[in-house]
Order: C-alpha cells, then structure tokens, then sequence
C-alpha cells in the first residue's frame, strides 16, 4: 500500500517594502510630504509595497487591478479605512464613512436628488453662481492678487446652496474655515497614531471642538428652517433627510443622523469641485496654449442669444478633457483607504485580516505602464480616440465600484461651466515666485492657497 502525503500548502507572498527600523525616518517624511514617500516607495518596490509606521503597517496597492479587486470585485472585504475613521469625529457616520445596510440606507435617501433629470435643472443655477464669480474677480483687475482657492470654496459652497440645499449658505462665513480645521485634526490623528489625546488642551484640539460645533450648529440652523419651511417639491437633500431620519423611534438618533449626514454632503459637496478648479486655474496658467482653446472654445459655446440647457454641455469637449486630466494629476479624492475584514490575497501577495489596504488614485493616475510621459499635464490624452481601451480602474477620481461618488454628474458639470465661463471672460495668472504645493488632507488641495492676478481677455 503506497502513502501519499499531502501537498504542501501554497506559500503566501509577502509584500515587500522597507524594514521595521525605517519607521521612524518613514514617519518623519510621512509628516513632510505624505504623497513623496508613497511616491517613492512604489518607485522602489513595485506596485504592491508594505509600509511599516510604528505599531500600523499599510498595504498600498497600485495596480489597476488591485483597485479592481478592492472597490469592485470584494466591496465587502473592505470598509472605510485610516483618515475616514478620523474623520468620524466631525462626520459620523454619514455616507462617507458609514458601512453595510446604514450605508445602504443612505444611499437610497439621497439618490434621488442626483438623479440625472434633477441634475439638469441645477444648471441655470450653476451658471449664475459662475456670472457671478466672473464680475467679482473683473472687480479686482488692477488691484492686487486674489486667492483662488478661497475664491473656489466659496463658489462651490454657493452652487451647492444653490442646487442640493435650497438654501443660502452664504450667511454661514465660517463654514470653509470650519471644515479647514477638522479636516487638519483628522489627519493629524492619522499621522500622529492617536498618540495625542482629542481631549488635550492643545490650540489645534481647540480649533477642532470649534469648529464641530460651529458645524452642528450650522447643519442644526439649516433643518430647523426646512422644516418651518419646506420646499414646494421636496426633492433638496435636507427635505430628503428629514423624510429618512423621521423614520428612527428615537428622536436623538434622528438628529444625530441628520447632522452627520449634512455635515457629510456639505463636505464632499463643495470640497472636491473646489480642489479641482484650483488645480484647473494652477495648470492653464502654465500652459498658455491650453487657455487659448479653452477661451475660444468657450467664446463660441456661449455665442448664442439662447441660455445653455444640459443638452448643450457638448459644446465643451475640450473644456472637459482639461478637468479630466485636471483629475488625474490631482484627484481630489486621492486616497481610498480600506480595512480588510476577513483575510484576502491582492494581486498574488496576502493580505492578513484588520490589514489597512491604501488605493491611491495619485499614484496610479501617474502609473508609467498606462500614462505615457505621466507627470506631464495633456488634455489630449481624453481625446475620443486616445480613451478608447485604457484600462478603466487606472482612472478613478470619483472612486468605483459600489461606492462610486454620488456627485459625479454634478461636480463635472459645475467644474465645466465655472472654468468656461471664466475662461471666456478672464486670464488668470500666478504670483510670480509662489510655489504651489498639494497638501493631501481629506482631499488633495493647494497648500496655504493660490493668490493670482486677473486681467481681462
């Protein structure tokens, strides 16, 4: 009788990366420039690299399919990781950050405000928010540089009173500031490895409860008056919340619920528009060529005497393909962190369970094997023609999968005819000798911002 053994259990491959003794080094540069050391690392060790910071080990992967795997194919392996359970602190849990049937629940409320034909009719209001920026900046030909990036965030925060709120949210001027400061704090308590107690009373800390409370506030003021004064229709996004939360039997839970959720969408609503349009302004400067066609571009859409409807928003193909290739040097969104929850194997190498899993779209939006000449900025690469074939999940600023942004449709059509617009009227220009710097927070936006000059066409 012959005895046969049983085959040997397949090895596991481990990701490679640097040592336990590089973290302190690893942690110095992750408190520089978090984007630089990522950067490098892949540069390094390839598109599946183990980095080691103190007690906390990321797993970044950077293949487009890893991300395939992580946000598409096993959705439920992997939950909101590291940064958006820092960000908790001020947004709860609301679309962002929530998981599983809440998530789900979310998500069916507020679908029905970015549905396509509701999509549609936000855009005279888009527009006039966009007129309106345009003769605020022609008033400061002439007299000194502006900050396009303040410019930026109170436009979008305007388009989305404008649009999802029904309100005007211009009465809140602390809101920007705001959102600033907890958005510092949650990525201080990421870098730091919660070594440094919320509690402290440290002036950063101080800013935080400030400004969370100046937020609850804000988002508490806004649903007292929807619900002494609602919409003739219904469908803006705090009369759709009010509906779901009046659900809940316990009223702490409703309003809970209802902050975390505004606080949420007031967020990610103006944020990444904002970040993209700052980048957009940033890149055309640099390439003077890019500006003429998008002027001429923008001159001939706006040319007749009838006002634009959605339909019309063919007009601008190339205006598109410059936010495209806006996205994919800087995504707004430029991390997706996940935590895996059960055991998992990414593109052969093994993934234990608790793992902190890293997508990072800035750095597979600059992956040389499916961007030629990647740091280079070249609309032309959104052309038709170039489009057809490119791997889908090397391009992801709005995510994919299930969790793919709910405000895409939105925030491109916002992006497009604010750069249009001013484009047509407006050359804007950098402070000679400013540098321009990303600071990767909850999104990627300029650091300290970007003072310009405008002069006319």
């Amino acid at each position: 009788m012959t005895v046969t053994s049983a085959a040997p259990p397949r090895a596991r491959r481990q990701l490679p990366g640097p040592p336990r003794t590089a973290t302190p080094s690893l942690l110095r540069r992750m408190l520089r420039d978090r984007l630089e050391v990522m950067d490098s690392a892949v540069a390094q060790y390839g598109d599946a690299v183990r980095l080691p910071l103190g007690p906390k080990i990321l797993y970044v992967f950077n293949h487009p399919d890893h991300a395939k795997h992580v946000l598409a194919d096993n959705p439920e392996n992997y939950h909101k990781g590291i940064g958006m359970i820092h960000a908790r602190r001020v947004m709860g849990d609301g679309l962002l950050t929530s998981q599983g049937e809440l998530w789900r629940k979310q998500r069916k409320a507020v679908q029905p405000v970015f549905q396509a034909k509701r999509i549609a009719q936000q855009l005279d209001a888009i527009s006039a928010a966009a007129e309106n920026l345009v003769d605020g900046l022609r008033s400061r030909i002439g007299r000194g540089p502006v900050d396009m990036r303040e410019e930026m965030t109170g436009l979008t925060l305007d388009v989305l009173g404008r649009t999802l709120v029904a309100a005007d949210l211009g009465e809140f001027e602390s809101m920007g500031h705001s959102f600033e400061a907890v958005q510092d704090q949650a990525i201080f308590e990421m870098m730091s490895l919660n070594t440094v107690p919320i509690w402290a009373p440290l002036p950063k800390q101080r800013r935080f409860h400030k400004a969370r409370k100046d937020l609850q506030d804000i988002v508490d003021r806004l649903a007292a008056y929807r619900i002494a004064n609602p919409t003739e229709d219904g469908g803006d996004i705090i009369s759709r919340l009010i509906e779901s939360t009046g659900q809940e039997s316990d009223p702490q839970v409703a309003r809970t619920r209802m902050r975390d959720e505004l606080v949420t969408l007031l967020l990610a609503g103006h944020e990444t528009t904002a970040s993209t349009l700052s980048w957009s302004f940033y890149l055309i400067d640099k390439h003077p060529e890019v500006w003429q066609r998008l002027h001429d571009e923008a001159v001939e859409a706006f040319s007749g005497s009838e006002p634009l409807t959605y339909k019309d928003l063919y007009r601008f193909p190339y205006t598109t393909m410059v936010i495209e290739e806006v996205m994919r040097l800087y995504p707004p969104v430029w991390i997706l962190p996940r935590i895996a929850q059960q055991e998992d194997e990414i593109g052969g190498y093994h993934v234990p369970a608790g793992a902190d899993v890293l997508v990072v779209p800035y750095l597979l939006h600059r992956h040389p094997d499916f961007w030629p000449d990647p740091t280079r900025f070249d609309p032309e690469r959104f052309a038709p023609e170039k489009s057809a074939g490119r791997n889908r999940y090397s391009y992801i600023p709005f995510g994919a999968g299930p969790r793919f942004c709910i405000g895409n449709s939105l925030g491109m059509m916002e992006a497009t005819i604010v750069l249009a617009t001013v484009a047509r009227e407006l050359r804007l220009t950098k402070v000679p000798d400013y540098k321009v710097v990303g600071e990767p927070m909850l999104t990627l936006r300029v650091r300290g911002g970007l003072p310009m000059t405008v002069h006319p066409v």
